[in-house]
């Protein structure tokens, strides 16, 4: 019977395929992380014997040179032995004694991730948290340099909150890591008197940068969420619900300092939003004030006697250019045509790809 004869729906049979294609995906992804676990393991091993050799022999940096031609005649067709690669590979085991983390962590991110992280962090910790953290969240190499430039290491779980105070462990140690100070707005570009709807509004804007700044889990609710409490109506500027910890976050924006009058407002805020919005299986929702600046001091003063979870971090804007400069610089569209125009007459033709296991040197 061919498959347009079969009937259109046969008992329990989309449940089936559904089960099928999830195990055959699964499968798939297992033995592609096996396959790159072990190209990172015959990395480090080829990186760690020319370490050992270079340190007992006395050989210096033209070895590498020689080697990488020798490996490419007798493998003609595997690619990655070239002079660069086998620096990276030395480079690489140099960097990660430890075999077993090689295996359990480095072996879990690409050849290509793993030479950025080589070439942009210099400090063994701070490398193997961004790897670990890459794992964690499937970052892609453009999101985890995006997160090495922002200096995410230094700011991850660094806002001033009363978690400890007002919330049950684990979930206090967990809403400390997911937030961070300052908060790095960058992909904005705002003049000194902006204002509060205007932050709120190029926020929304650009909500795929914001939500990758917030860190994953974060699921936007709304903006300007209507509550009426008591026959009034009141309005939280950002609402969203971390599906990690299971809980509504509230978010306050000020372009102001910080003062200790909004720490009172956004205990109103989470104790309507837990009344109203919070499920019986949801945990207590936590506040987050973003201000221009923020006084550690008077902050930590302000949440010590706080009963709701809540933190304060600030934030930072891209600088904005004088509007005389802007109008003298030229626009996006005129440089890419200029700079077209230049290929052309040079003759300069792309680069239409770049192998795997060759990662092009990241430029700082």
């Amino acid at each position: 019977m061919s498959k347009e004869q079969l009937p259109e729906v046969i008992g329990g049979y989309e449940d089936f395929l559904k089960e099928l294609t999830q195990s055959i995906r699964h499968a798939q992804l297992r033995a592609g992380l096996a396959v790159n676990r072990e190209l990172i393991l015959l990395y480090w091993h080829i990186g760690n014997k020319i370490h050992e050799q270079q340190k007992v022999e006395g050989w210096g940096t033209k070895v590498i040179d020689q080697l990488a031609g020798d490996l490419r005649r007798t493998f003609p067709d595997i690619k990655g032995f070239s002079s660069r690669n086998l620096q990276y590979m030395r480079t690489f085991a140099e960097a990660y004694p430890d075999q077993n983390f090689v295996q359990q962590v480095a072996g879990n991110i690409t050849w290509y991730h793993n030479c950025t992280l080589l070439d942009k962090v210099r400090k063994s910790p701070e490398r193997n948290w961004y790897a670990i953290q890459t794992i964690e969240h499937g970052w892609t190499r453009d999101v985890m340099v995006h997160q090495i430039e922002s200096n995410l290491y230094a700011r991850q779980g660094r806002a001033i909150t009363n978690f400890q105070s007002t919330l049950p462990k684990p979930q206090s140690e967990l809403a400390q890591q997911i937030l961070k100070d300052p908060y790095n707005f960058d992909f904005l570009a705002a003049g000194t008197d902006m204002l509060e709807r205007g932050l709120e509004k190029g926020l929304l804007n650009r909500l795929r940068d914001f939500l990758l700044e917030l860190g994953a889990g974060f699921s936007f609710v709304g903006s300007q969420y209507h509550l009426e409490v008591g026959g009034q109506d009141f309005y939280i500027d950002l609402l969203f619900y971390h599906l990690r910890m299971r809980c509504y976050v509230v978010v306050d924006l000020k372009v102001t300092d910080f003062r200790p009058e909004y720490a009172g407002k956004m205990g109103f805020y989470l104790a309507a939003v837990d009344d109203l919005l919070r499920h019986k299986d949801d945990q207590p929702s936590i506040g987050l004030i973003l201000c221009k600046t923020n006084n550690r001091v008077v902050a930590e003063y302000t949440l010590r006697s706080a009963t709701n979870p809540v933190g304060v971090s600030e934030y930072k804007l891209a600088e904005a250019l004088p509007e005389a400069l802007s109008h003298e610089l030229p626009t996006i569209e005129k440089l890419e045509k200029e700079l077209g125009s230049h290929l052309a007459d040079e003759h300069i033709l792309p680069d239409s790809g770049k192998l795997n296991d060759e990662p092009e040197q990241p430029k700082d």
